[in-house]
């Protein structure tokens, strides 16, 4: 029971800092669940979250709800899920009821602005911490350039481009394998 009382508390706490989505979140969880508490590895969030980005729902809630599950099982999943949206939840609720009455508020518009910014950079200081830990080779920069060209520039569905970056990656592996 402590455990999962842990696991919400946790997950609470990510989930109060929602601001920019699933990715925005993705430092909090590495320093909560990698680093502080040692749930999983950092190659395991990066798996989680590819395999969030595949699944219908939110990457962060279903990458709770992935180490919910490894920690405790189903009701681990249940537990850790509700901790992630719980704040969501209590949130939405509170800006529902009073944002339409604050918000030509100036200073109200400001703080959205310096929220976006901060965003972005989480976002950006993630990106360059899982550099480091994914992008290991040249292989690893090639799959990289053409994930985010086909993402970015061309619109390919990020499903298609993890399944093929996936496929890609096993073909690689076992051709290296073959080889040796």
């Amino acid at each position: 029971m402590k455990e999962l009382w842990k696991l919400f508390i946790v997950f609470c706490r990510i989930g109060g800092f929602t601001f920019g989505g699933g990715y925005a979140m993705l430092p909090l969880i590495q320093k909560e669940i990698v680093e502080k508490n040692k749930w999983a590895t950092d190659e395991e969030i990066i798996d989680y979250y590819a395999i969030g980005q595949c699944t219908p729902g939110i990457i962060a809630v279903n990458t709770a709800t992935f180490i919910g599950y490894k920690r405790k099982g189903i009701i681990g999943a249940l537990v850790a899920t509700l901790g992630m949206i719980f704040p969501s939840v209590v949130i939405i609720t509170v800006i529902t009821a009073f944002f339409t009455n604050f918000q030509e508020y100036t200073v109200i518009k400001h703080a959205f602005a310096g929220i976006r910014a901060a965003v972005v950079a989480l976002v950006a200081n993630t990106i360059v911490q899982m550099w480091g830990k994914t992008v290991k080779d040249w292989i690893g920069i090639i799959i990289f350039a053409a994930a985010f060209s086909s993402i970015a520039f061309m619109k390919v569905s990020p499903i298609i481009v993890v399944i093929i970056s996936a496929i890609v990656g096993i073909a690689i592996k076992y051709r290296r394998a073959d080889a040796k």
